[in-house]
């Protein structure tokens, strides 16, 4: 039993290096069934207090790949090579099955990786997003390590947070934004006076002309030319002027700005 656990987890690791490689995706099904196997052994064999780092972490995974459906790959453990997060496995269906789990520890587990990996995703196209479901998660996790609460409580939170998630995904979509406009939104609303003085129409109409004459104006090293920074930071100024953004909280939006513009810049510059 003890080399059959130990053999899995090394054939786990592999799959997800390996992953998405066509060779490993042939052999995706058989590596699932391992993979439930294993899961089924340590559940009968051990408690949730007894369970190694390395035994949560598999059931982790093995909970984690029920929730995908078809030909879709989803790695938690940032393998997959995907560009966009796949939101679909937060759904309300895989969120209930994760709270009513009986190991608590193991459902705080699941949902801090799968938390995690999802803001990893987005810092590579959303910095304010990123940042702020960062702060939250460590927020709910610190009160659980300090035992302000108790596991039930921060898997609520937790599940709220994903909830919120994915809402911010749609938010963009519902106003019609692109994914880049929509990040540059996010910059401009994080200002909530902002938001009530403009109202939303406004601010996508600044999204996405920030987007259009930003794009047109970055070069490979702008961010290392403080002339071609100086420049963009007077056309992102120009810009909020032009449509009334609050003056005094026009610089720090124009710093989030500048720095979401480095996030997306690699894709522009490449495209």
């Amino acid at each position: 039993k003890k080399r059959y656990l130990q053999a899995v987890g090394a054939l786990s690791k592999a799959f997800a290096l390996a992953v998405p490689h066509e060779e490993a995706l042939a052999i995706r099904d058989e590596v699932g069934l391992f993979q439930e196997i294993r899961a089924s052994l340590i559940k009968a064999t051990l408690s949730s207090v007894e369970r190694t780092p390395e035994e949560i972490e598999a059931a982790v995974q093995q909970l984690v790949s029920r929730a995908v459906s078809g030909q879709e790959v989803v790695d938690i453990f940032a393998a997959s090579g995907l560009d966009k997060p796949d939101i679909s496995i937060l759904s309300d269906e895989f969120l209930a099955e994760v709270r009513a789990l009986p190991q608590k520890n193991l459902a705080v587990e699941t949902l801090r990786k799968l938390l995690q990996d999802e803001i990893k995703v987005r810092l590579r196209k959303n910095v304010v997003q990123s940042r702020a479901f960062a702060e939250m998660l460590e927020e709910a996790l610190n009160k659980y390590h300090n035992r302000a609460i108790v596991a039930a409580q921060v898997i609520e939170e937790l599940i709220a947070i994903a909830k919120e998630m994915r809402e911010a995904q749609r938010r963009g979509e519902k106003l019609g934004l692109s994914e880049d406009e929509a990040a540059f939104y996010d910059a401009l609303a994080a200002n909530e006076s902002a938001v009530e003085v403009l109202g939303d129409g406004t601010l996508k109409k600044i999204a996405q002309e920030l987007v259009d004459r930003v794009r047109k104006n970055v070069t490979v090293d702008w961010s290392k030319r403080e002339n071609a920074r100086a420049q963009l930071r007077v056309l992102v100024k120009r810009i909020l002027r032009k449509y009334g953004y609050p003056p005094d909280k026009q610089e720090k939006a124009t710093e989030l700005v500048l720095e979401q513009t480095e996030v997306l810049c690699g894709d522009w510059i490449l495209s």
